[in-house]
């Protein structure tokens, strides 16, 4: 039997989490989730998930900082991150890659965008693992 893939959900805002683990729980996924920077950080590094969907602006560390450690770790650089921020497209759009996010979503945001993200990222990650 497949093990089902893991997302951890990391932003402060209880609602949001709430409504992206709505969007998401029809679909065959295990769902975590982090109320802030440094609960996210610890539940990446037991978890270890295959992707992560972080926010920008949460208390503890802001999703950069969780990013850019990220990235600089084995056996975490290849987890698959989704920016899911407010902070505006220009921004997001400039500085998701260059801190090394795989795909950003601004909020708000529409269901059918963030299911559309999450398949893709998660395929590429199978993709990855096999070859």
């Amino acid at each position: 039997m497949t093990e089902l893939p893991v997302i951890l959900i990391a932003d402060d805002d209880p609602d949001l989490r709430r409504l992206v683990r709505m969007y998401l729980e029809s679909s065959e996924y295990t769902l975590i989730e982090a109320n802030s920077g440094t609960d996210a950080l610890e539940k990446i590094l037991i978890e270890c998930p295959d992707l992560v969907i972080l926010d920008v602006m949460m208390p503890g560390m802001t999703g950069w900082e969780i990013l850019r450690y990220m990235r600089t770790k084995s056996g975490y650089a290849d987890i698959a991150v989704l920016m899911l921020t407010g902070i505006g497209a220009a921004l997001n759009e400039m500085s998701s890659p260059m801190y090394g996010a795989d795909d950003y979503l601004d909020k708000p945001f529409q269901e059918a965008e963030l299911l559309t993200k999450v398949r893709r990222l998660l395929s590429s990650q199978r993709d990855n693992k096999k070859g």
